[in-house]
């Protein structure tokens, strides 16, 4: 890829650990296939009262930690055009802040010490609520990092579609994803007993015609984008139970993950607590999660 990368970049967030390190490399891989520039922000916050000279020791730390993320991101990606901001601010406020001119936002999900639940819990859950453009948290596992630059045509992105206006900017999102890496995709749609109601069937019955919904329900949510690239491989996956659990047995042989972050039913305001958390923790593989307002700017 030429490094004369335009248009909004891939940002990515470090914090002087590893797993910010994988989020580099990460955005920088991405970066360079979509043709973008590839923007690394370290923020920080030191307080006022703790004087000018510890503050000028934080900046100059700063300095140093992007300059190896930098030296990091280019390993694979090396003609990547690389950007790289300090910032005095509450991370998971800069880096939303930066979600708005941004094609995604990029973080690790541990931080340093390894405290993976502080970081999900403060900045990769709080920035995925937050962020205008897609957020995806890195998991480095199987080397997967390091791979990044190699096309990989076998392991799919998976995607989880309930029909919500979230899971819509989810599935644009996987399906423009999928189409760049030229990778499969996997559609899975999970329901429960309570998705069922024809009190006049009996058990056996309910549950027949209730899949036989829930699959035509993915259908239609499928058919459009079949149409629109022909050339992806497209499976279809209709599940009875956990959509967490479903999509987290899936990422063990995935490159990608991609979630909404608000479902249907009464409870919406939960779904990154049940699903996108869950997977933010668990999944084998790089989490996106997606909120509806960037169906628009998927395609940027």
């Amino acid at each position: 890829m030429s490094s004369r990368s335009t248009g909004l970049p891939v940002v990515a967030g470090i914090d002087g650990s590893e797993q910010g390190m994988d989020a580099a490399r990460w955005a920088a891989a991405e970066a360079d296939r979509r043709g973008a520039p590839l923007r690394l922000v370290r923020a920080y916050h030191w307080p006022p009262s703790a004087g000018n000279e510890g503050a000028d020791l934080l900046r100059d730390l700063a300095r140093r930690q992007l300059w190896a993320a930098a030296s990091a991101a280019r390993t694979v990606a090396p003609g990547v055009t690389v950007q790289r901001r300090h910032v005095d601010g509450d991370p998971v406020d800069v880096l939303a802040a930066e979600s708005a001119d941004a094609r995604m936002v990029v973080v690790g999900t541990r931080g340093l010490g390894g405290f993976t639940e502080l970081l999900v819990g403060s900045v990769a859950g709080g920035l995925a609520v937050r962020a205008v453009s897609p957020v995806i948290g890195v998991r480095a596992t199987r080397g997967d990092v390091e791979q990044l630059a190699t096309p990989d045509r076998v392991r799919p992105v998976v995607v989880g579609v309930d029909g919500s206006p979230a899971s819509e900017a989810a599935l644009a999102f996987a399906v423009q994803t999928a189409d760049a890496w030229g990778a499969p995709l996997v559609a899975v749609h999970s329901w429960t007993d309570a998705d069922a109601d024809h009190p006049e069937l009996s058990p056996r019955d309910l549950l027949v015609e209730a899949e036989t919904e829930e699959k035509e329900v993915l259908a239609e949510r499928l058919a459009g984008w079949s149409g629109k690239y022909p050339d992806i491989r497209i499976r279809r996956e209709v599940l009875r139970g956990s959509a967490a659990r479903a999509l987290r047995e899936r990422s063990e042989n995935a490159r990608l993950v991609v979630v909404g972050s608000r479902g249907r039913g009464w409870a919406t305001r939960m779904l990154l607590g049940s699903v996108g958390r869950a997977l933010l923790h668990h999944a084998h593989c790089p989490v996106a999660i997606v909120r509806p307002e960037e169906a628009a700017t998927t395609t940027r």
